[in-house]
């Protein structure tokens, strides 16, 4: 089995990887069967000779492997046929804007598997960069804070090191008794606790978090269930909310009344409710400040989310009297970060705990037969068609 790591071509550049030289290293190490290569590439956070000093082959092509992996999509023209890739194809949901790219797969003959659609027997996902995303997410949050009211200065998270360095950061700073609401407890939620219980936030009861004042900051992480609530007064189950969101209706509107700052980190389905509206935003009783919108869904559930934001230019003003963009500075304006691929900026630790969910969870599945099922459930082209889990794509295929 010969894997091959390719350059990533996408503009703007993503300097993530999805094996660092160490983690090559380990799969070399425990499967002798297998051959790597890595496609020298310039913009990459770990340099052709740090792969180079670990042993691992550096070429200029990387056509003879079997298998391709990259993190972001692969433009058209640089496809390769007859190979299996795995990378963020951002075609399951049936974007616009990569048809073209499946389309294209399709008649390569390319066998795609989507870091996405790699999930266990219960279909919850297993590879992602989410807590690398929560992480820089509360980061950038608390310094959107600080240039709002102008009490603190922190850098860019991108011009930092890594995670160890966005706690540093963080602790130097005093910061005045906030209240944060984190909603989500998958990896996003988990990479958002921990930078706050790092820097030494202390979490709070949801009743405590309501009702009494702190000299010190505090936070709540919320389930889905916890800032959610039927229209008919019943409480009951997780499945229930996934089998029947139109249900549901926000019961976040408690919360705006005591949050400083919002970390949304949670799952967003089809047909669930919006969480924070504009009327909440809007009503005299709302205390919330900064929205650090980590999952960013773009007219989505958070109604302060016009567009997504960019590393360059992370923050933007919403006012919600007139439901629009305002400067941050604007007297009425909330401060929104909405920036899509919050884990570019720290593309080592990203890079490094990708790599190590991939050699727990993938690579032992191309030496042991697939047993679990993990190569069949993500596949979703296969020699030419798309594969039954993915067949409802065939419309978009189409042009449909």
């Amino acid at each position: 089995m010969k894997f091959g790591i390719i350059k990533e071509r996408k503009n703007p550049p993503d300097r993530r990887v999805v094996f660092s030289p160490g983690e090559l290293t380990k799969l070399k190490q425990s499967y002798h069967d297998a051959i790597v290569k890595v496609e020298s590439s310039d913009i990459r956070i770990f340099s052709d000779d740090d792969y180079k000093n670990m042993g691992i082959a550096v070429t200029d092509d990387v056509a003879d492997c079997d298998v391709l992996f990259g993190v972001k999509e692969v433009p058209v023209d640089n496809l390769i046929s007859n190979k299996a890739y795995f990378f963020f194809s951002h075609t399951i949901k049936k974007q616009p804007h990569n048809r073209k790219l499946l389309q294209a797969i399709l008649e390569k003959n390319i066998d795609l598997y989507d870091h996405e659609t790699i999930v266990d027997s219960h279909f919850r996902r297993l590879i992602g960069f989410g807590k690398y995303a929560g992480m820089v997410g509360v980061y950038n949050g608390i310094r959107a804070f600080g240039i709002k009211f102008e009490l603190f200065k922190l850098p860019k998270a991108e011009t930092l090191a890594g995670k160890e360095a966005l706690i540093m950061h963080l602790k130097r700073i005093t910061l005045p008794p906030l209240k944060f609401v984190i909603t989500g407890t998958g990896k996003v939620g988990s990479g958002a606790k921990e930078i706050l219980e790092a820097i030494k936030v202390k979490e709070i009861t949801i009743d405590n978090y309501l009702a009494k004042n702190y000299t010190q900051p505090v936070f709540v992480q919320l389930d889905v269930l916890e800032y959610n609530k039927r229209i008919d007064g019943q409480i009951l189950d997780f499945n229930d909310f996934i089998e029947h969101p139109e249900e549901y209706v926000s019961d976040f509107e408690k919360f705006t009344k005591v949050t400083d700052i919002y970390f949304a980190g949670h799952f967003y389905a089809s047909g669930a409710p919006m969480i924070l509206t504009r009327e909440m935003l809007n009503a005299s009783t709302n205390k919330i400040k900064v929205v650090a919108d980590i999952s960013c869904d773009v007219n989505g559930p958070i109604a302060c989310t016009l567009r997504s934001s960019t590393i360059a230019e992370p923050i933007y003003g919403y006012w919600p009297g007139e439901d629009k963009e305002v400067d941050v500075f604007h007297p009425g304006a909330v401060v929104v970060m909405a920036v899509d691929n919050l884990p570019c900026e720290i593309p080592k630790d990203a890079s490094e705990g990708f790599g190590e969910q991939f050699m727990e969870y993938v690579i032992p599945a191309f030496f042991n037969g697939d047993k679990d099922g993990i190569l069949k459930r993500a596949k979703i082209t296969e020699k030419g068609k798309l594969t039954p889990r993915f067949a409802y794509l065939q419309d978009y295929v189409d042009g449909k």
